[in-house]
């Protein structure tokens, strides 16, 4: 149960206000050293959760591998951005619409990885530890729900890119 606490620490975190303390003063975002801490977090919530063998733990480091890569490509496809948001300039659709696929892209190959990454260790877990996980990740998403729920009512308070940004 305990794992399952500190799985919402991740949106708790990201709702602080932008002058709460941890967030990047200058901008109210996440600093890359908070991103990673909360990287940290899920991805030992995650393993503590699966409580996995020795066995298991030979395919954990490439699990492990995959969640920090996407972490840090959301960090810094967000930051790229946040800069493109500052910058005042004519939009240019076709070159917007490629930029966006070149992201999803990005975004669909990490995801390939990632499930690349779980599939071997994914089939060794016990039905256990599968339900296990299977509450972190519903508790996850729940979270995830709740803060796109509030980056939402942020947009329609602030009309602010900025506040949008979570820690996943």
């Amino acid at each position: 149960m305990a794992a399952l606490f500190v799985v919402g620490a991740p949106v708790a975190y990201a709702q602080q206000s932008p002058s709460s303390p941890g967030n990047a003063p200058e901008s109210g975002q996440l600093s890359q050293t908070d991103f990673k801490m909360l990287t940290d977090i899920r991805v030992g919530v995650i393993k503590a959760a699966l409580q996995l063998t020795p066995e298991q733990e030979k395919l954990w480091p490439a699990v492990e591998e995959a969640i920090r890569a996407r972490a840090d490509m959301r960090y810094r496809r967000l930051a790229s951005l946040r800069e493109r948001m500052g910058q005042a300039r004519d939009i240019d659709p076709v070159q917007f619409y490629r930029q966006r696929a070149d992201v999803l892209a990005d975004r669909a190959a990490s995801l390939r990885k990632l499930a690349d990454a779980w599939q071997p260790l994914y089939q060794s877990l016990t039905s256990d530890q599968k339900a296990r996980l299977r509450l972190v990740a519903i508790h996850a998403i729940e979270g995830l729900r709740a803060a796109v729920e509030n980056r939402g009512m942020a947009m329609d308070d602030e009309d602010d890119i900025d506040s949008w940004d979570l820690p996943y």
